[in-house]
């Protein structure tokens, strides 16, 4: 079966979504929430457990803190508080243990670890409570993201004059866990214990008060974790803390009869130490059973979702060879004998392997719950990408070949931009295996787009002055009348047989010939993109370690520089006009002005920007019509474009039609980022146009790159623009005010797509940007297909290593508040590249018409 490569390419997209969708249904476990209990409403208390008595407690005990301090410490390993370590550091720390009035614990910090809930503090004269405490302890190099015994326990110390012990009676500190500290407030406050807490009281903190308050503290945990284990679990009826949690309930009933009857014998006191230990017993087992149904995870459908991802990543490699041919097709063998015996044997292995799982796993898996008809056919496509594969690994190593970027000519060499590109692809990818190069992932990308641009400010230079035998002479790949729309992609051949397959020239000539102006545009281009990087740099503070820091995007949008940034949105909104309108029609250059003018109204609208005429912010508004009236010019650019790539299926012969038809939908989506973004980032998105002006301008066509590299540079840019507009890998960076702009009333469907298209919009434009110039720019019907291909692969590339990483990573202490965020940003991130990859096959087909 003959397949051209940018559909190949969008197939294998759309599985590798689907695989990495599968991943994180596995990956994110099922979350241990209790739904009887909300924000606004709690329900009352249980009352002691009934044992026949007229009367029982159905109160809340009081507070037994009026005030709590809790004073975190990074990194406070329990051996610098403990021991030896202890008495030299933390000298009057270790002075308030010995004397008495404290509780220490070793808390041990396991996945999930939970954010400390809100307390209120209900003023009464009972004692404070100060509580010392660590997040996370530390190597001895340093580091806390592993799980060694150092990095997991940290000291927790629970210092209040409640606390009464003799002076000198030191206690070898208890191994707790931090989940244990939610709790333990809210008890200590007279609060009821978070819906959603899965820990356990901390019983030296109440051992003083009388027995009956004791099992009152201890029953009320009970029932707090046995409710939240009925309703996240199904068999809890069979589960020990549950049987023990009864147990202890109906020995605490019989307690309470004996104590009504004023029974002061040495069986109550028997009685009652029985109970106590019985609560405790079973509040450890159902603290236990419920942390692991929080950290558990779905092995299984994480091993599919991985394995069919890393079978589209290796059949997308062993394509290589055939998808940058000069056909950009190749030959998926479906129908072969060697290949059906092969797929049947692997799908009734396959099949067997599933039963096996699924009939033996001891916990509940979503891939096993799935119908035998969607299970087999995931199966069945599983079983084809690996046949697909070995077939490819069968013909590579059948025909002698290797992978290369041109195989057709095996004396090709790569250029010092294809080794660039490859080594950055490959640093950026190894560069996700550590939380710090995660949070900080801009810096990785503004590296690589200034590492860029030198090599292309070499390239330049050298090909401009060098003179030599077996290199170009002065600017030979710079060809006359570059700034015309003249086709800047086609095959040529370099001296000394020396062929260098991303270039190709017709009729080079010298830059002398050129005027002096163009000339010095094509050497300046580059420290121009740099310049222009290094001021969105300023505009945007993101990451961890330098986003509390000011920058231009905190003083345009102070309440005192308001003039200043509405004339700096009214400014970009006019260059965005002048660098789009220049390839569209007139009636979409209409539209534009028109929607760029409602982009400022509606901003003016809500208050972020002013008139020249309006001196205050009196009559803000939601600005529903003025988005909406935006919305109407956004669709009918889009409308436009659509009907003429639609016409120019019809007049193949007018290449016209299409490339301004490319050209509107490109202009269509500018114009709704620049409705979304906020009004300081306006510059980004003048930056982002001018960027791709210049580059296409003094770069592209000039020194002719082909398809693959263009792609990989687009892909580049586009990566670092999402970073530029101050995104990161924390979800909190997300504006989701960006799915409100024209609505009035949530609406699911619209906001998502609004908030999405806000957040990417830099890879998206840049992308879109691609194919409108691949378009009008080459008269190759192969370079869609192969900048089609090349995307797919380069997006491919971190998406299956992240994956493998966060599996063996997925006991880190940061899994959920690093790791996972930049997961869900990947996965989005293949979603949307699955779109633009569909669009591209589009366009090819398109080209394959015409």
């Amino acid at each position: 079966m003959r397949l051209r490569s940018g559909t190949f390419a969008a197939c294998c997209v759309v599985i590798e979504v689907l695989g990495v969708a599968l991943f994180l249904r596995g990956f994110f476990p099922t979350p241990v929430r209790s739904s009887s209990r909300t924000e606004h409403q709690a329900e009352p208390p249980a009352p002691e457990p009934s044992a026949g008595a007229s009367s029982n407690w159905t109160k809340l005990p009081p507070p037994l803190f009026r005030k709590v301090v809790i004073m975190l410490i990074d990194g406070l390993r329990d051996d610098f508080v403990f021991g030896s370590k202890g008495v030299k550091f933390m000298p009057y720390t270790t002075y308030l243990v010995e004397k008495g009035a404290s509780h220490s614990f070793v808390a041990e910090a396991k996945l999930p670890t939970v954010t400390m809930p809100r307390i209120k503090e209900r003023e009464t004269l009972v004692p404070n409570l100060l509580v010392l405490c660590g997040d996370h302890g530390m190597s001895e190099t340093g580091g806390h993201g592993a799980s060694s015994v150092e990095e997991l326990n940290t000291a927790l110390i629970l210092i209040s004059s409640a606390f009464e012990r003799k002076p000198g009676d030191i206690r070898r500190p208890k191994h707790v866990q931090q989940t244990d500290l939610a709790a333990t407030l809210a008890i200590g406050l007279g609060l009821p214990i978070p819906g959603n807490s899965v820990g356990s009281l901390l019983f030296p903190t109440v051992e003083g008060r009388p027995v009956r308050e004791q099992l009152r503290f201890l029953h009320l945990n009970a029932v707090q974790l046995s409710k939240l284990l009925q309703e996240n679990v199904p068999s809890y009826t069979k589960e020990p803390g549950f049987e023990q949690f009864k147990m202890s309930e109906r020995l605490h009933g019989n307690w309470i009869r004996l104590y009504l009857e004023e029974n002061n014998s040495e069986v109550l006191f028997n009685l009652g130490a029985k109970v106590r230990r019985q609560y405790l017993d079973a509040l450890r087992t159902l603290s236990l059973s419920l942390s692991r149904q929080v950290a558990q995870y779905d092995i299984y459908s994480m091993l599919v979702g991985t394995v069919m991802v890393l079978e589209v990543l290796a059949l997308l490699l062993l394509s290589i060879p055939q998808a940058l041919s000069s056909k950009a097709e190749l030959e998926v063998p479906l129908w072969s004998p060697a290949f059906s015996l092969l797929f049947y044997l692997m799908f009734l292995v396959l099949s067997a392997l599933h039963v096996i799982v699924c009939t033996s796993a001891e916990s509940s898996c979503y891939f096993c719950g799935l119908s035998w008809l969607t299970a087999g056919g995931v199966m069945a496509l599983i079983s084809a990408l690996l046949c697909a594969v070995v077939s490819a690994l069968a013909k590579m190593f059948a025909a002698g070949k290797f992978l290369s970027k041109n195989p057709a000519h095996p004396k090709a060499r790569w250029s010092e931009l294809d080794v660039l590109i490859l080594l950055g692809t490959m640093g950026h990818v190894l560069s996700l295996g550590a939380s710090s190069f995660i949070e900080e992932e801009h810096q990785t990308w503004y590296f690589l787009i200034n590492t860029l641009c030198l090599a292309l400010c070499h390239e330049i230079y050298r090909n401009c002055f060098l003179r030599d035998d077996c290199e170009p002479q002065q600017c030979s790949h710079v060809e006359e009348g570059f700034v015309s729309t003249a086709p800047a992609l086609q095959d040529r051949s370099i001296h000394c047989n020396m062929l260098e397959p991303h270039r190709v020239s017709k009729d080079p000539t010298s830059l002398d010939t050129l005027r002096g102006c163009e000339k010095w545009m094509v050497l300046a281009s580059p420290w121009v993109i740099l310049t222009c990087c290094r001021l969105l740099r300023s505009l945007n503070q993101t990451g961890v370690q330098w986003a509390h820091r000011p920058d231009l995007g905190h003083w345009l949008t102070s309440s005192d520089h308001k003039a200043a940034l509405s004339l700096l949105a009214a400014l970009s909104l006019i260059v965005i006009f002048a660098l789009v309108q220049r390839r569209c029609s007139l009636t979409s250059k209409i539209a534009m002005a028109l929607g760029l003018l409602g982009v400022y109204c509606y901003r003016a609208a809500i208050g972020n920007v002013l008139f020249p005429w309006q001196q205050d912010s009196k009559d803000i508004s939601k600005g529903v019509i003025e988005a909406r009236f935006v919305h109407v010019f956004v669709l009918g650019i889009l409308f436009t474009g659509t009907k003429d790539l639609l016409k120019s299926q019809v007049i193949a012969a007018d290449f016209t039609i299409k490339t301004v038809g490319l050209w509107e939908i490109y202009s269509g989506l500018v114009l709704l980022a620049a409705l979304l973004f906020r009004p300081h980032n306006l510059p980004v998105l003048v930056f982002s146009l001018f960027i791709q002006t210049v580059m296409t301008q003094f770069i592209w066509k000039p020194l002719r790159h082909d398809a693959a590299e263009i792609t990989i540079m687009h892909y580049w840019f586009g990566q670092a623009f999402f970073y530029f507009q101050g995104n990161s890998n924390n979800i909190a960076t997300v504006d989701v005010s960006a799915g409100f702009v024209g609505l009035d009333t949530y609406m699911e469907v619209p906001a998502m797509f609004l908030t999405a298209f806000a957040t990417f919009a830099g890879p998206v434009l840049w992308a879109s940007h691609l194919v409108s110039f691949l378009s009008s720019e080459t008269s190759s019907g192969s370079a869609l297909g192969h900048a089609c291909f090349c995307y797919a692969l380069i997006c491919s590339f971190p998406v299956s290593a992240y994956i493998i990483l966060v599996t063996s990573l997925r006991y880190h202490l940061f899994i959920w508040s690093v790791f996972s965020p930049k997961l869900l940003y990947e996965g989005m991130h293949i979603l949307i590249t699955a779109a633009i990859c569909a669009f591209f096959t589009a366009m090819d087909q398109t080209n394959a018409k015409s």
